[in-house]
């Protein structure tokens, strides 16, 4: 994000994590515990859409500062393999898959494209197209949505200082394309980012990292036992 335009106060990158899960499993609650079409199922899911926009936001900031991209990728990877065991027991044979596949396909869309930017702008859109094609192909949760988010997360972060408005033309990219899951989920979710301030807060080393990443099919295998 522009560093210009942060707010002095508001939400650290910790503070977003914790929000994020918990708009998460407010979502699960309602999609596999609850009656479909009710208003307290509409708005516990409008809710939930809070979550990944969130979660893309993180990933992209976490590429940029992390040591070791390939071991930042094959992290994700690996938790999107465990994940997609409750998400079968939970979801069946639907041809879909977790977001945790997302997220690495996203991190491995920004390692080349990290490289494609500083050679050939045309090969980078074309990668990056290729990728969310490949979501959209392999059927993981947000498809090529939620690819191209990721992407824009990182462009706005990298680059936004060459932009004017970069934090409005951020949202309102992001507002297109998670709208598609639900307006006023969209707008909070740019809401809530807009408050970030830069800071890390108080997740710090990897094993409180890794139990952030463990929670995901933690909560899933959950959901499973109570259905």
């Amino acid at each position: 994000m522009n560093l210009t335009l942060k707010p002095a106060f508001g939400l650290s990158g910790s503070a977003l994590k914790v929000i994020a899960m918990i708009s998460m499993v407010i979502d699960h609650i309602a999609l596999y515990l609850m009656e479909h079409g009710t208003v307290l199922y509409e708005t516990m899911r409008c809710i939930g859409r809070i979550a990944f926009p969130v979660f893309a936001f993180l990933i992209a900031e976490g590429f940029i500062h992390t040591r070791s991209r390939y071991r930042y990728f094959f992290i994700l990877l690996g938790f999107a393999v465990i994940s997609e065991i409750p998400w079968y027991l939970l979801n069946g044979a639907d041809g879909t898959h977790n977001v945790m596949f997302t997220l690495a396909l996203g991190v491995a869309t920004l390692m080349i494209l990290e490289y494609l930017l500083q050679r050939n702008l045309v090969l980078g859109f074309l990668w990056t197209l290729g990728m969310a094609g490949l979501a959209f192909w392999l059927g993981v949760d947000y498809e090529w949505r939620g690819i191209l988010v990721i992407v824009i997360f990182y462009l706005f972060n990298v680059y936004g200082h060459s932009f004017p408005y970069s934090r409005g033309m951020q949202f309102f990219c992001t507002y297109a394309l998670m709208m598609h899951y639900g307006m006023i989920g969209a707008v909070m979710a740019c809401i809530v980012l807009y408050l970030y301030n830069g800071k890390r807060g108080f997740v710090q080393g990897n094993i409180t990292k890794y139990e952030f990443y463990a929670f995901y099919p933690v909560h899933l295998f959950l959901f499973r036992i109570f259905i």
